[in-house]
């Protein structure tokens, strides 16, 4: 595929996010969630999309906030900011279309380890943080496809409507919806769960069969467990701290509908952080916390994010160990019961989302669950087939 036809709907939303103040470009290694739950599956969206079956005709998918796209051909290279993105396209069995990603230390490819068949190279992904998000990086892509919500880009980095209008012109256009969380203040249009945003990439890519048979076996696995699972589940607290020997942290809050939350969700985890006084982390705000503060939330389960690079032995070797040895630390319930745990990637996608569900179900409940909970060759085969 090389030139892409595409016609973009009238959004008012869509111009109004592009002309909206720009945030901290630091605030892409936040999220949290604030608004009412989504059916996971079910895109919470009023735009409507048709596809087309035969290949060699053009065909149209629309996602709020950009309204309806045209393609003339299946998109061989795509731009993507957030890696929840990226594992959907290799979810579809399209990995080698992904150019980019925000941050490659924040996409996580250990899954695709254990599916035969499934990998990924990212050694030629552009990294945009990296190199830069700007006019100049994106069109040196020249992507096929910018799976990338717009809005992001023009109020999160120093980008404005000009530039998405020039790389729509010059590349290819902007197709995507920030669905990792929901407390930006300029998203003020329908948010997508993340099978509903799945859904929506699959239609782009042609795959929806393979989406089809995913979201059977996604289903199938998260009724399983969470027949298994407690109805009410240990009062956990999220929070990011990156350091080895951490003493602050960012605090999260559980109960939104972010689609990172949804592994939480799924095994009923609850928010020892809502109805506190504990700010959580939100747009424009960073607020911090110590363990004094932990202690008075005392949560029975502590996830940190910000070490999904390590193995569970090293995290429980340098940031468990440090917090068991600490005066204030090792007496928070969650700290003295050994129930302190990685809190999964920041951006999280489908493939992703299935390990990190059976990671957080043997750790959290391993009376009624051990060993592997899924399937991994008949996962690779919806994957490759």
């Amino acid at each position: 595929m090389r030139r892409r036809t595409f016609i973009k709907s009238g959004s008012a939303a869509t111009l109004a996010g592009l002309l909206a103040g720009c945030a901290s470009p630091n605030q892409g290694s936040t999220d949290d969630s604030t608004e009412a739950p989504a059916t996971e599956g079910d895109a919470t969206t009023s735009g409507g999309e048709e596809t087309t079956e035969d290949e060699s005709q053009s065909y149209s998918v629309s996602m709020t906030p950009v309204g309806d796209v045209t393609f003339d051909a299946v998109p061989e290279t795509i731009a993507v900011y957030t890696p929840g993105y990226a594992d959907m396209l290799v979810a579809l069995g399209h990995g080698d279309a992904v150019a980019s990603v925000g941050q490659k230390s924040r996409y996580h490819t250990g899954p695709y380890d254990e599916l035969d068949g499934v990998s990924v190279d990212t050694s030629e992904m552009v990294d945009l943080v990296d190199q830069g998000v700007s006019r100049e990086t994106l069109l040196s892509l020249d992507a096929d496809l910018h799976l990338v919500d717009p809005n992001w880009l023009t109020n999160v980095f120093e980008m404005d409507g000009d530039d998405v209008e020039f790389l729509e012109e010059r590349s290819g256009p902007f197709l995507g919806n920030t669905i990792f969380r929901r407390t930006d203040s300029w998203h003020d249009y329908d948010y997508y769960s993340m099978y509903g945003a799945f859904e929506k990439v699959a239609e782009v890519v042609r795959e929806t069969e393979r989406y089809e048979a995913f979201a059977e076996f996604h289903d199938e696995f998260v009724a399983r467990v969470g027949e298994d699972a407690p109805d009410e589940g240990p009062r956990g607290a999220l929070v990011f701290g990156g350091s080895d020997e951490p003493t602050s942290f960012s605090p999260y809050h559980l109960s939104g509908e972010g689609a990172n939350k949804k592994s939480f969700h799924d095994l009923n985890v609850r928010d020892a952080i809502a109805n506190s006084d504990v700010e959580a982390l939100s747009t424009g705000s960073r607020g911090e916390i110590d363990y004094e503060t932990l202690l008075d939330l005392d949560p029975e389960a502590l996830f940190v994010r910000g070490h999904e690079d390590k193995t569970r032995e090293e995290f429980r070797n340098t940031v468990v160990s440090f917090m068991q040895n600490h005066e204030t630390a090792s007496r928070i319930t969650a700290v003295e019961d050994g129930a302190v745990y990685r809190g999964g990637p920041i951006y999280l996608g489908p493939v992703q989302h299935l390990f990190l569900t059976e990671r957080f179900a043997t750790a959290l409940y391993p009376d009624r669950f051990e060993g592997e909970l899924f399937d991994r060759d008949e996962l690779a085969g919806v994957v490759t087939s």
